[in-house]
């Protein structure tokens, strides 16, 4: 992992991965029994590498790929409802070229933000287990110090992108406070990181379809807690 010396390198390390048996059978399972609407493509199937520039000041973590979403586009957040929701708010704040991202070829761009996952395989029913949980994330280690330079803010989408993101503040040395604060919509706080700089933590319910349906997520609570984590 300490060889690692630049997103790219690691998106490409983390594409390879196959630590991971559950998950690994999963997608590639999944991206040969396609959904019916999607059975003209070509599902991508392996771990979905973070999504944005290198010198990004905002990190959005969210849970883990969909499995007819990123699993099958390549992209984070691409291709299903969530991702219309966060790429909806991340245009209407600035950050992002296009309103939507239905494809790794669609022209889309994200300015300042970077957007990854806790675990980089779509999971059965979104539910990764404690141990896939874990040898998932010394890359999210490796990818928050890698744009630590850079960064100001992160934002976790949802409780597990919560609980995951702090403890790996944690493991980087960040002064994450004890007992460690519950998650919650709009929930922030600033902590210091080992470089000594102060930044922000946002929490945002995730943009999910049984979040945004329901009305406990909607459009502008999603701007606010994402324009939160905007440092001027």
């Amino acid at each position: 992992m300490n060889k690692l010396k630049s997103l790219l390198a690691l998106d490409k390390a983390i594409v390879k991965c196959t630590s991971c048996p559950r998950l690994v059978q999963w997608r590639e399972e999944v991206a040969i029994n396609k959904r019916k609407s999607y059975e003209s493509e070509n599902y991508w199937g392996k771990p979905v590498t973070g999504f944005g520039p290198a010198d990004a000041a905002i990190l959005i973590v969210g849970l883990a790929p969909g499995a007819h979403g990123a699993n099958r586009t390549g992209r984070v957040f691409t291709g299903d409802r969530s991702g219309d929701w966060l790429y909806g708010s991340l245009h209407r704040l600035g950050l992002a070229k296009l309103p939507t991202s239905n494809a790794v070829n669609d022209g889309q761009e994200l300015f300042g933000v970077r957007i990854t996952c806790a675990v980089h395989c779509a999971p059965p029913d979104n539910k990764p287990t404690t141990e896939e949980k874990a040898n998932c994330a010394p890359w999210l280690e490796k990818e928050i110090a890698l744009l630590l330079p850079t960064l100001q803010s992160f934002v976790a989408l949802g409780n597990f992108a919560w609980t995951g993101l702090l403890g790996t503040l944690k493991e980087l040395g960040f002064e994450v406070p004890t007992p460690r604060p519950k998650f919650g919509h709009g929930v922030a706080m600033e902590i210091e990181g080992p470089d000594g700089v102060i930044r922000r933590v946002v929490g945002s319910y995730h943009p999910s379809q049984q979040n945004t349906f329901t009305g406990k997520l909607t459009e502008a609570m999603l701007d606010d807690a994402l324009a939160r984590a905007i440092i001027k």
